[in-house]
């Protein structure tokens, strides 16, 4: 099969075969191989038809990236894109998406009778603890005639997840799957004193080192390094260490890090360290003109130090989510432009976004998830991995691990798990928020809401775990009857214990049918109980207006109820929009903190409320209140630009990235209570205004 001009690889071919049929599909592929070829096709097809397509992705990042595609593929006036921060041809046939968009389409009950296919790209985040809920909403409901198109490099459980979507959309589900790399990988190594070896060499080196361990001594030596214990540093492999053996004939590479710190820090050390740049002449040339032309952009002279201008020109940078936005896309422009040989950055660089590197190295096989350190998940390492090797440019993409020799014992059977390519499954991370439970209980029956709320992926994982468990108590009880009993009969002393096993079946079978439906009774009792609706499900003000509140929802609808919105200045508004959107790491010291002191502490209060921090309990959703962020955002609302406020504080990493992030998040918090405000003309001009006046500069970037 061909698709324009290009003969299609056998699993791009099945997929289509399988869409023109009217199937959906579930495409697993690894990364560069080619399947988002799957999406154009559809995307093309439907607009042919004139039908409508959705097109979502799990970062802004991404859906502009894709918008940007579309828009070259296809045409300017049949594209649009739809995010938190910004609309453009709304109603356009093809319309690049967030997820959480599609689900507020569809909890609020838009027609989307012409919507032909809605593709999910890295539809593995389904289990992202955060924002999982959202992906499996989408999926249930859908009307059956959409085709899902579901995309991803990492779906262990891909069958089983294909027969739940089997289920929940009531038509055939293709699964496609393709193990082969377009450019193979080769996995290596490197310590200092082995330099890029394979795993086997370094495991020999490892044990002629005598560095191996006693499982007691090796948790003690562990424990003493996480207190701050010595650590003999001569033997520790830096990123220098990798620098030298990786050589010019692996660059460029990307250098992964689980730290937006620790991605500076090493990409200015780097440029400090090197005697000569990795640029030659005519590229510092190009470089230049590059720099040359970011700068007469508004801002960008405060955006582009000295140091990062050097850096730069030396042929290194560094990327994560947190770099200004300009600086972000200087940066992705000169990597393109093949000028960065070494790049530093965190793993949203992996996401999707297409910038292969001949080579990947890892700075660590660990990473915090929030709670502590884990193990780099599979999932995530092949995603990375995944970068190295460009299509027509290399024969192989290298991917090596830094690691100090000592350690090597540690992370030798998890090496092993990523070369076997031990995927973890995806589970669900199903939990309905009080803003879904208030919409679905506004739209739908009761009985209805049960049906859609057994749909979902948790709910059929658990049915099925209830299946087996009554399977196993039913052949028990045959058992019994075999030997002339039933459960209920005064029994031998030698059946007591497998008449609790059975006992004990049925009722975990019991709760793992109901678990479901019983946390949304959960959630419509909490609501109840805090008098948000009545025992006749009659709406009150609370939830009048938590039908809007999407972000911090319960603590957003507690200061809408006690007035706090009502009685602010624009900017302070803002400002307060912010503190609930965004926290500041640690270190981070803001020099005009004090000032609305009074005022953050009846918002702090507000935040732990037994209302909010139940909710929090029972939704595992963080409460976010960061009040010394409250005067940056009202900065920003009153016109002064981002130069001016990077110095009303101190942080010890660049969070220009994250204020911005953090400013369009509170965006959309506006955006939501101008729909609670939709009756009061005057507010809702107030806030168009204020708008208008936040989106300006950085945050009006398409990044």
């Amino acid at each position: 099969m061909e698709y324009r001009g290009f003969t299609l690889d056998p699993f791009q071919s099945q997929a289509i075969e399988a869409l023109r049929r009217g199937d959906s599909v579930l495409v697993s592929a690894p990364t560069g191989t080619g399947k988002t070829v799957v999406a154009d096709w559809i995307v093309e097809t439907a607009m042919q038809n004139q039908q409508e397509v959705i097109y979502t992705a799990p970062i802004k990042a991404l859906s502009n990236q894709k918008f940007r595609d579309y828009v070259e593929l296809f045409g300017e006036d049949s594209v649009g894109l739809v995010t938190g921060d910004l609309v453009v041809r709304r109603d356009a046939p093809c319309r690049v998406m967030t997820t959480e968009i599609l689900r507020n389409i569809l909890l609020c009950g838009e027609s989307v009778e012409k919507l032909k296919a809605v593709i999910i790209d890295e539809i593995h985040f389904l289990d992202d603890r955060e924002r999982g809920t959202t992906w499996e909403e989408v999926l249930i409901y859908l009307p059956k005639h959409v085709q899902i198109v579901g995309l991803s490099a990492t779906l262990a459980n891909l069958d089983e997840f294909a027969d739940w979507l089997s289920f929940v959309r009531g038509q055939t589900v293709s699964v496609v799957k393709e193990h082969q790399r377009a450019v193979p990988l080769s996995y290596w190594i490197c310590t200092k004193e082995t330099g890029i070896a394979n795993q086997k060499a370094v495991r020999q080196a490892w044990k002629s080192s005598g560095r191996t361990q006693s499982k007691q001594n090796y948790k003690r030596n562990r424990r003493r390094k996480g207190q701050g214990g010595r650590r003999d540093r001569s033997s520790e492999t830096t990123h220098i260490d990798v620098f030298k053996a990786m050589g010019k004939g692996h660059r460029p590479y990307l250098y992964f890090v689980f730290s937006r710190a620790r991605a500076e820090d090493l990409a200015r050390h780097l440029g400090r360290w090197l005697r000569n740049p990795l640029t030659n002449d005519s590229e510092r040339v190009a470089t230049q003109k590059h720099l040359q032309s970011f700068l007469k952009q508004p801002g960008a002279e405060t955006a582009l130090t000295p140091d990062l201008e050097h850096i730069y020109l030396q042929g290194v940078a560094f990327h994560h989510a947190g770099l200004h936005v300009m600086l972000k896309g200087l940066v992705e422009q000169l990597y393109e432009a093949k000028l960065i040989k070494v790049l530093y950055c965190t793993g949203t660089f992996a996401l999707g976004i297409n910038m292969p590197a001949r080579a990947a190295v890892f700075d660590s096989l660990k990473r915090y998830d929030g709670y502590g350190l884990i193990p780099l998940p599979t999932r995530e390492f092949m995603q990375m991995a995944g970068r190295a090797g460009r299509r027509g440019l290399d024969s192989e993409g290298t991917v090596v691990m830094r690691m100090d020799l000592g350690d090597f014992g540690e992370f030798d059977p998890q090496i092993k798990g990523y070369l076997e390519a031990d995927y973890e499954p995806v589970h669900s991370r199903f939990s309905l928020s009080f803003n879904s439970v208030v919409n679905l209980l506004h739209r739908h029956p009761l009985a209805r809401i049960q049906k859609l709320i057994e749909k979902s992926f948790l709910s059929w994982h658990r049915q099925k775990v209830a299946q087996k468990e009554r399977h196993s108590a039913s052949n028990m009880a045959q058992k019994l009857r075999d030997a002339g009993y039933d459960i209920t009969d005064k029994l031998p002393t030698k059946w007591h214990k497998q008449r609790k096993i059975i006992q004990k079946l049925n009722r975990r079978a019991d709760r793992h049918e109901n678990a479901s439906w019983r946390e949304f009774e959960e959630r419509v009792e909490f609501l109840q109980v805090y008098d948000y609706i009545g025992v006749d499900m009659e709406f009150y003000a609370g939830a009048k207006a938590l039908m809007h509140f999407q972000i911090q929802e319960i603590f957003s609808t507690e200061l809408f109820l006690a007035g706090i919105f009502d009685e602010l200045t624009p900017p302070m508004l803002f400002g307060l929009c912010c503190g609930m959107c965004l926290e500041l790491p640690r270190g981070t010291s803001v020099y005009d903190a004090k000032k609305h002191r009074g005022f953050t502490k009846r918002v702090q209060r507000i935040a732990r409320s037994d209302i909010v921090m139940d909710a929090s309990y029972l939704t595992g959703q963080p409460v976010i209140w960061d009040g010394t962020v409250l005067p940056l955002g009202k900065a920003w609302a009153e016109g002064q630009d981002l130069s001016e406020i990077m110095n009303m504080f101190h942080s010890n990493t660049d969070i220009s990235g994250s204020l911005i992030s953090g400013f369009r998040r509170a965006k959309d918090l506006l955006n939501q209570l101008k729909g609670v405000w939709m009756d009061f003309p005057d507010k809702c001009e107030m806030l168009k205004s204020l708008l208008k006046d936040v989106s300006r500069d950085e945050v009006e970037v398409i990044d």
